[in-house]
């Protein structure tokens, strides 16, 4: 069956549907990633966005149980250049476009995705339609719909849960997060509390945890205001540690602003250098805003990676307290591990914290 992928400057690609018989309209956007399609498409940062990977043939390795970073995923559509038929790998148990249509979710294969990222490069991310057919209705739909901007409460959890461990007892604040994440955490042996986006701090207070994880998620920064007053009132509280949202949502909360880019990082291949040291890092990142490094009070926070190709702020800890944010994914599933140190820093950390005695500000 044919299916059209319309852009809201009217440019249209022609291709054949997969996945799921359905319309749908979302923010486009580019992946480089050469693998973990379906970590990617579970992927909650994706929410209310359209998918074109730059990787010419995917869907390969087909899908299995466990592979998944949520079980609902929220992306909105997916573009590829080729889809496998045949899977390859002992653990698939569907294929791509039988897992897209159990989920609900259309797809077009065919496209030439090369161009089109080219195009997004060139004028940015767009508004974008999946249709069986495109008309001009179709742009004028495009160009007249308000993408929503509540994502992050369409993505988390709506009540706290736990992941028992045995070791320290974190708080993970879910604006999205990623199993990934939770996996690193349980790996050191942590008991994990995973609470919802507007639990404030004296509920988290109350957890008595000994460190607070921001985690990745979808949107603008700036449409998660509500998150700002408790990350002020726990950090030198309690040891702090935000990765991706979580890491604009922490410079947020110090003063600084976030503007969004004109296409983004989304790839498993993005090198990072750490400032103090020269360490580069390969990185999985998935984020359309940034931290703007002119509005960083450098008397509070010191910015402690920057991305390599465009130098944008990677990495921020505060001076004062035992707090620290990354905007890449050290869970990095999929992509290398190379910065999965960072979460044995998180636990060195909470460790000092603890030594030191809670209540007293102490540098990590």
């Amino acid at each position: 069956m044919e299916r059209d992928l319309v852009l809201a400057d009217g440019t249209i690609f022609h291709g054949e549907a997969i996945g799921a018989n359905v319309r749908t309209l979302g923010e486009l956007v580019f992946n480089t990633g050469m693998s973990g399609y379906q970590e990617t498409l579970t992927d909650q940062s994706y929410n209310g966005q359209i998918i074109v990977f730059t990787y010419p043939l995917i869907g390969n390795a087909g899908i299995n149980r466990d592979d998944y970073e949520t079980i609902q995923p929220t992306v909105k559509g997916v573009v590829v250049r080729e889809t496998a038929n045949v899977t390859g790998n002992w653990r698939a148990e569907m294929t791509l476009s039988e897992y897209l249509q159990e989920v609900g979710v259309p797809g077009i294969t065919g496209v030439d995705t090369r161009a089109l990222t080219k195009k997004l490069r060139t004028v940015g991310t767009m508004k974008a339609m999946l249709v069986d057919h495109a008309t001009e209705e179709s742009v004028n739909e495009i160009k007249h719909t308000v993408l929503p901007t509540n994502q992050v409460l369409t993505s988390a959890t709506k009540t706290p849960f736990p992941v028992p461990g045995t070791g320290r007892k974190v708080v993970v604040v879910d604006f999205g997060f990623k199993q990934s994440i939770l996996r690193e955490l349980t790996k050191r042996q942590c008991n994990v509390i995973v609470v919802p986006p507007k639990t404030t701090a004296s509920e988290i207070k109350h957890l008595d945890p000994d460190g607070v994880l921001l985690s990745n998620g979808p949107g603008n920064p700036k449409d998660v205001g509500y998150a700002l007053p408790m990350i002020q009132a726990v950090q030198g509280k309690i040891p702090l540690f935000g990765i991706c949202l979580g890491h604009q949502l922490f410079a947020l909360a110090n003063g600084a602003d976030t503007f969004k880019m004109k296409f983004g990082h989304r790839g498993f291949n993005h090198p990072v250098r750490e400032i103090a040291t020269g360490r580069i890092d390969f990185t999985s990142q998935n984020h359309g805003y940034a931290v703007d490094p002119a509005s960083i009070n450098r008397d509070q926070l010191m910015i402690t990676h920057e991305e390599i190709n465009d130098h944008t702020v990677e990495g921020l800890r505060h001076r004062e307290y035992p707090a620290f944010s990354v905007q890449f994914h050290p869970d990095a599933n999929p992509g290398p591990h190379d910065a999965d140190h960072l979460f044995d820093d998180f636990m060195d950390m909470m460790s000092t914290f603890k030594q030191q005695g809670k209540g007293v500000t102490a540098h990590a």
